[in-house]
């Protein structure tokens, strides 16, 4: 996925739900593409047996062989395995390829051999160790083709021999951190691995989205909906953002002007850069998806 000088398109808007689904199930890819994740990730990682591999890398070019209704990602196998040099010689064949997952990246080494070989393609970077995440904010700048960076929950609670999710704090913190000063977007959640518990999966999504993070990425289709509502904005909040925009427009600044520098709009709100920039975010996802209200009713008419 590149554009006209080579380099990699960014996504035209933010993904809420990245679903993954196991490569060796092309059944499973079909439906997962045509259902209602804003995005989809063929796993020829831990979802796929070593003797299963090669059989879902040609599921995979199958898939990317041809423009789908959404974009299609792929989690490659970690560096150092018997098994990425294949999965990095099958993408490079890809001709619809929108990203490629990097799991338990630790360093800008692993990230620029792996550009190398798919110097066209976006890469989305997990974090999964102690000594990943102590390197994030290297790896945040490890190429210019990295397109995001996020964490992976369960392998980092292991590495870090972590009991109580509530410990994660700092690593959450952290990635955040690391995205946003890099110029990335902001991450997505990591799983939630619970498919009975709706409510939590929406509880926990809700603290992600206040805690910086933007989408989630899920297991199963019955997920999607939720996490796809939750980091929707409110008509209030879009109302809101709207009309400080209007207010900028109406202040000194010419329309569709950056703000520079802060300044004090004539009701005495207080704005600076940082402020502009959060509000145009919203705005921005409410002109690509709508908002609560909007995804609420039409649920409701379905």
């Amino acid at each position: 996925m590149s554009n006209l000088e080579g380099k990699p398109t960014k996504p035209t808007r933010p993904w809420r739900s990245w679903l993954y689904v196991p490569g060796d199930r092309p059944d499973r890819i079909d439906k997962a593409i045509a259902g209602d994740a804003d995005c989809v990730i063929i796993d020829l990682e831990d979802a796929v047996a070593p003797e299963h591999k090669d059989q879902a890398r040609t599921n995979v070019l199958n898939a990317t062989q041809v423009a789908q209704a959404k974009p299609v990602l792929v989690r490659i196998n970690a560096s150092g395995t018997t098994w990425q040099a294949a999965d990095l010689a099958a993408l490079g064949q890809a001709e619809h390829l929108a990203g490629v997952r990097i799991p338990k990246a630790e360093n800008p080494t692993q990230v620029e051999a792996i550009a190398a070989r798919l110097p066209e393609t976006p890469l989305h970077l997990l974090i999964e160790s102690a000594k990943g995440l102590q390197a994030s904010d290297d790896l945040a700048h490890a190429h210019p083709n990295v397109a995001s960076i996020a964490l992976g929950e369960a392998d980092l609670r292991a590495d870090l021999n972590i009991t109580d999710e509530a410990h994660l704090a700092y690593a959450r913190g952290r990635i955040v951190a690391s995205a946003a000063a890099a110029k990335l977007p902001a991450p997505p959640q990591s799983v939630f691995t619970n498919l009975d518990d709706d409510a939590a999966l929406r509880a926990t999504s809700l603290t992600a989205k206040a805690a910086g993070f933007f989408g989630r990425t899920v297991i199963h289709p019955r997920q999607v909906t939720i996490v796809n509502e939750v980091f929707l904005p409110t008509t209030a909040e879009v109302d809101q953002a709207r009309a400080l925009i209007d207010a900028l427009h109406d202040s000194t600044h010419a329309p569709g002007e950056t703000v520079s520098a802060a300044l004090v709009l004539p009701d005495g709100r207080f704005v600076d850069p940082a402020v502009a920039a959060g509000a145009q975010r919203i705005v921005d996802i409410a002109d690509s998806y709508g908002t609560q209200e909007q995804n609420t009713a039409q649920e409701g008419v379905s």
